[in-house]
């Protein structure tokens, strides 16, 4: 009895710290529930901002992407300037879309004309360092994530104008027409879908940017094709002279990358990943991307063999990138067969259509007007063959309006420009090279200037 006695305080000593333990442990769990139910929208916002984030630094890689083809296809005696070109016109674009760019693409209730042009000069502003989740807006993500991928978006399109008007614009009217464009013409046209404008409203729907971005960015360099004029000796006696470029193997990694980033720009289009069915779309939008790309390339290269005799590597190049514009405007409806006879259809308009190009003496020197303009008009127009609520009319609509509105005004800032300060190197200048008259510097000082 004594034993009992003294072994039971001994015994409540010893199961105190446990029972103390497991309170306290009921007691977080409680306080976490607690949390989770105050909170119900805080694993969707962190998801949905990673998403942002892992998207937009892929979309980011697509800027080393259109370095490295434009690289490529040039000859080597501009190889600098169109590399300097590249990292300046996404460094411009970075700054004016925070100072302008965002807010006036995405006004909410704060339009200066309601549906057509949203709050012009309110400079992005970040959440605080430290943000709890009470002051979060857990509807969505956080805006510094938002602000990061859209960014991207926008000096895609700048990177589209500077392939085409390679090798004979001069370099400061350029960047200038880049902050144009980066900091006012593609937000506006980009509002009237993407932050509710008219275009939403009408039922245009372009999901990651066949023509908003891309068919955007190929409108623009078109006009500045048409007032740049030819490259010397590109066409002469009624026939196309071939200016190869100086490194096919920067031209292949440029296309990889770029395939690679588009992963990040149509799966980041879905703009949500805080649930089951968001996570499933995304890893659809991934492989029916794929396809579009793997389709538009292989159709590339059959149709060259049987019109040239010979598969053409630039044209299949061109064929995977025109596949992958196709399916940016409606990546999620289609079937993998969907993806694969759009992204095909897209590769076959680049073979056609480079050499209808220089029939009209149009000189785009890395075929971006056949890639971003035409097929992501193609693009666009086939979004009703899966996608519910839309429709062929009003898809034409769009394209149409944005195509007008994004042609007349880059042609009225490129005549500005070219009045003001001329926007084409001297025909020396242009002969010896841009890579000495505009940066004096070689990108391969070893080798002989091609």
């Amino acid at each position: 009895m004594k034993l009992k006695h003294l072994l039971a305080p001994a015994t409540a000593l010893i199961l105190a710290p446990a029972l103390g333990f497991a309170q306290e442990a009921a007691e977080g769990a409680e306080a976490a529930a607690e949390v989770a139910e105050a909170a119900p929208g805080v694993t969707p916002y962190i998801f949905t901002t990673l998403l942002f984030l892992i998207g937009g630094f892929l979309v980011f890689w697509m800027a080393a992407g259109f370095a490295m083809l434009e690289a490529g296809l040039v000859r080597s005696k501009n190889v600098t300037m169109q590399l300097t070109k590249n990292i300046a016109l996404f460094s411009i674009a970075a700054i004016m879309y925070w100072l302008i760019g965002f807010n006036l693409m995405y006004p909410g209730d704060g339009w200066t004309v309601p549906g057509y042009v949203g709050a012009i000069f309110v400079p992005t502003v970040l959440e605080p360092v430290g943000l709890g989740a009470a002051d979060a807006a857990l509807d969505y993500a956080s805006v510094g994530s938002d602000f990061f991928f859209q960014l991207m978006f926008c000096a895609t399109t700048a990177s589209i104008v500077s392939g085409t008007l390679a090798e004979r614009i001069k370099l400061w009217p350029f960047l200038i027409f880049v902050v144009v464009l980066t900091g006012v013409i593609y937000p506006i046209e980009a509002s009237w879908q993407w932050g509710g404008g008219w275009l939403s409203e009408m039922g245009f729907s372009d999901f990651a940017g066949s023509t908003l971005v891309h068919a955007a960015g190929g409108f623009a360099a078109l006009a500045g094709a048409l007032i740049l004029g030819p490259r010397i000796g590109k066409y002469r006696d009624g026939r196309t002279v071939p200016m190869p470029g100086s490194n096919l193997a920067l031209a292949t990694l440029g296309t990889f990358i770029l395939w690679l980033g588009w992963f990040g720009f149509n799966g980041g289009s879905q703009l949500a990943a805080g649930t089951v069915g968001d996570v499933t779309d995304v890893s659809r939008i991934f492989a029916n991307t794929n396809m579009a790309a793997a389709s538009g390339a292989v159709i590339a290269l059959i149709l060259t063999q049987v019109m040239y005799k010979k598969p053409d590597l630039t044209m299949t190049l061109n064929g995977a990138l025109a596949g992958l514009v196709s399916i940016t405007a409606g990546p999620l409806d289609p079937s993998l067969f969907g993806a694969l006879w759009i992204g095909a259809v897209g590769g076959i308009i680049v073979v056609f259509t480079v050499p209808m190009l220089d029939k009209m003496k149009i000189d785009d020197v890395v075929g971006a007007i056949p890639v971003h303009l035409l097929a992501g008009i193609w693009g666009t127009i086939a979004v009703p063959f899966y996608t519910e609520g839309t429709s062929f009319v009003t898809q034409i609509i769009g394209i149409v309006a944005i195509g007008i509105f994004v042609f007349v005004v880059s042609a009225i800032v490129w005549f500005i420009l070219k009045a003001v300060m001329g926007i084409r190197v001297s025909e020396e200048d242009e002969i010896n090279g841009l890579d000495m008259a505009e940066m004096g510097m070689e990108a391969y000082p070893d080798f002989t200037k091609g």
